[in-house]
């Protein structure tokens, strides 16, 4: 474990830090797709063709093209077009691009493609009788959006998201071929350094699952958030016959409220104070 400590004997340090990297692309990249998402999402949904064919063109490139080659374009491409503009202005000299910058937003298209999907799967489940409701009321489509739809759309749509979180987490690997210091890479340079590729490697593995597994237990919780969850306390029951029949009728209640407000069934609780147990029914 010498090899993991802090200070000039180990590598401790540097991969605590390429860790912090590692989140701070994700994080980037994720609130970049979110940007993409809510852009491209009403396009693909648009009644109109012209907008729904730029919809469907940038959800079927991004999603057909490999991740690695998206990153090689904008890392690589993006530095060649700011050098031609450059050039007309005048300035030749070699313009070098931020590594995190242009990795992130990368990523974060790649992301938004995914997250544009997930995102219209999520409003098209939602029932079409609140749009109704809505213009019925007479309310403007800001508000439409932003009161009743994205709501909705965000809780509907966090399972699928929590994919695409995993996928942005581990595509942060792809970047270290532009030379940003995240955990492949400096997993890479400590491997190469230490003659010991195997135990370097698999402790790169192991911060992805240990990131992997906290992400996990966050987004749980969140989901967790918007299930309905009942709790019913009567003051005595028939332990007989009462108590299973209130059992039933408060557990079907909340399934059919669940239904009606599309949320998931959380936990139920049935507290009573006094338990009763009759003659006749022994």
């Amino acid at each position: 474990m010498e090899l993991l400590a802090f200070g000039k004997t180990g590598w401790g340090d540097e991969l605590f830090y390429a860790t912090l990297m590692t989140i701070a692309v994700s994080v980037t990249a994720m609130l970049i797709g979110f940007v993409f998402a809510l852009i491209f999402t009403p396009l693909k949904l648009s009644k109109y063709k012209s907008l729904n064919l730029i919809g469907n063109f940038y959800t079927t490139v991004i999603r057909g093209v490999p991740e690695l080659l998206v990153i090689y374009l904008f890392f690589f491409g993006g530095s060649g077009a700011i050098m031609y503009v450059a050039s007309i202005f005048g300035y030749f000299e070699y313009i070098e691009i931020n590594a995190f910058i242009t990795g992130s937003m990368a990523i974060g298209i790649i992301s938004g493609a995914y997250s544009t999907e997930v995102f219209r799967g999520a409003i098209q489940s939602i029932d079409k009788g609140q749009f109704e409701a809505a213009k019925v009321l007479g309310v403007s489509k800001f508000v439409q959006f932003y009161k009743i739809i994205l709501p909705q759309m965000l809780r509907l749509a966090i399972p699928n998201l929590s994919n695409v979180w995993q996928i942005t987490l581990k595509d942060t690997s792809l970047i270290s071929v532009t030379g940003l210091v995240e955990i492949m890479r400096q997993s890479y340079i400590a491997a190469g350094s230490t003659r010991d590729p195997l135990f370097f490697y698999s402790f790169a593995a192991v911060l992805y699952l240990l990131l992997t597994y906290l992400s996990m237990k966050l987004i749980n919780r969140l989901e967790a958030r918007y299930r309905l969850c009942m709790s019913v306390y009567m003051r005595s029951n028939d332990i007989w016959y009462g108590f299973c029949n209130d059992q039933y009728q408060f557990s079907s209640l909340q399934k059919m409220i669940a239904d009606r407000l599309n949320l998931e069934i959380g936990w139920y609780y049935h507290h009573a104070h006094n338990m009763h147990l009759y003659n006749d029914k022994l």
